[in-house]
């Protein structure tokens, strides 16, 4: 049985210890401070009160395992990884934040053991779909990643339901945004970039948003003319964004901004998750485009019905964790998303759940 700590019983943290520990054969301890979340899944794995921020208790609950999990706020991320890399512990994350990632890859440099950030939907999942286009091509013209994950019904001014981390997405909303933009590397402004397209019939608009990229623009620097990400919306969500953000100036008020949305935007588990990476350039002598598209709903995964946003972010996630145990990625140092194969990812018992 491989030891696993789970830190952080959120929403994503309990569909990725049902996952974990119904595969049967992962030892899934979840710490966190919050009892009543811990009550609810001590009858599958084994929970641990603690002060998650404290350091003494993070390294004691630690020891003895063979893997972390950190699917805690972004800003605990870098002392969890820490103590992975002095107890030799295999770390995985869910963070968005650049900077933290940054930071967790040089606590990985001459690690012992894998460190691997940014294992959710995006950063995470996208990056690896993106990567595998981008290796049938001879030379690279543009690569352009879309995610969303969107309420079923919505019904109200910013056509948008609550179904994650309310901090990641106010990040993903207020920090500067990488692209490379005519082969270089740049930083662009978050909510800007706006388009809209239809997918199966439905118009949807999109705009900059911080952090999807993972490491994809270091990794196709000098390579690619062309790549952005961008967060998929029903229109008229941007403009509403901007007005909070900016010309109320909520951006500069995060925690301001966070109590109002959660009090005021209702938390839903009927959503979908839309994915949409375009890829262009040359094959031969012709220039080429091909596309890979995903939706995937909301529904019963093990004992647990779950929104769509925890199910591809627990499962890729989880996948992760388990390409690494059975041998499928590097044991030691910092871990890309590109080092996973999208074959190897959609055949894992744990990736199905993107098929």
């Amino acid at each position: 049985m491989i030891r696993v700590l789970l830190l952080g019983a959120g929403n994503i943290g309990v569909a990725i210890a049902d996952l974990l520990s119904a595969s049967g054969d992962y030892h899934v301890t979840v710490g966190d401070l919050d009892e009543s979340r811990l009550g609810e899944l001590a009858e599958h794995v084994y929970t641990k009160r603690m002060d998650l921020a404290d350091d003494g208790s993070l390294r004691e609950a630690m020891r003895g395992m063979d893997v972390v999990v950190s699917a805690c706020p972004f800003n605990l991320s870098v002392p969890i990884a820490k103590a992975a890399r002095d107890l030799s512990v295999h770390y995985f994350d869910l963070t968005e934040d650049v900077e933290t990632a940054r930071l967790v890859r040089e606590i990985a440099d001459g690690a012992d053991t894998a460190f691997m950030p940014q294992c959710g939907l995006a950063p995470g999942f996208v990056s690896i779909a993106a990567y595998e286009l981008v290796k049938r091509f001879d030379s690279l013209r543009r690569v352009r990643m879309r995610v969303g994950a969107l309420p079923l019904f919505p019904s109200n001014a910013l056509k948008y339901n609550l179904t994650w981390s309310t901090a990641g997405l106010i990040n993903e909303y207020c920090n500067p945004c990488q692209v490379i933009y005519d082969g270089e590397l740049r930083e662009v402004l978050p909510l800007e970039g706006y388009e809209q397209f239809s997918l199966d019939g439905v118009t949807y608009e999109a705009f900059n948003t911080s952090g999807g990229l993972g490491t994809l623009c270091e990794t196709l620097k000098g390579e690619v003319d062309n790549l952005n990400y961008k967060t998929i919306r029903y229109p008229g969500h941007c403009e509403l964004i901007k007005f909070l953000c900016n010309d109320l100036r909520l951006g500069k008020r995060r925690e301001l901004f966070r109590d109002v949305l959660e009090h005021a935007v209702p938390v839903t588990t009927q959503d979908v998750v839309l994915i949409f990476i375009t890829v262009s350039g040359g094959k031969g002598d012709k220039l080429v485009q091909e596309s890979y598209s995903k939706k995937v709903y909301h529904g019963r995964v093990g004992r647990l019905d779950l929104a769509a946003i925890q199910i591809t972010t627990a499962a890729a996630l989880c996948a992760a964790v388990d390409l690494q145990c059975r041998g499928k990625l590097p044991k030691k140092g910092f871990v890309k998303q590109e080092d996973v194969s999208l074959a190897d990812f959609l055949e894992n018992r744990f990736g199905k759940h993107y098929q």
